[in-house]
């Protein structure tokens, strides 16, 4: 454990900041999840409705830092990709 003021202050500051960006990762997933089952279950609209939902809170996850914004561009390509393909 920190010994020093400062230390001890940064070990706390980093609690909080896990603690934030794990449910931000969650709420990221969580998402993401929504969107494959609609398309699962073959449900054009609720699969559009869900990516619509998802591409924000991905792209707020990338410029909060959780995720990198290669990473949060690939996801939401990926989603897209999938949810297009309930077209053909």
């Amino acid at each position: 454990m920190a010994n020093h003021p400062s230390a001890k202050k940064r070990a706390r500051q980093n609690l909080q900041r896990r603690a934030r960006n794990r449910a931000r990762m969650t709420r990221v997933r969580s998402t993401i999840k929504a969107v494959r089952q609609a398309v699962a279950a073959g449900d054009q609209a609720a699969a559009r409705q869900a990516l619509q939902q998802a591409i924000p809170t991905i792209d707020k996850a990338a410029a909060q830092g959780v995720i990198h914004r290669r990473n949060a561009s690939r996801k939401i390509s990926r989603l897209s990709s999938l949810v297009d393909s309930l077209d053909s």
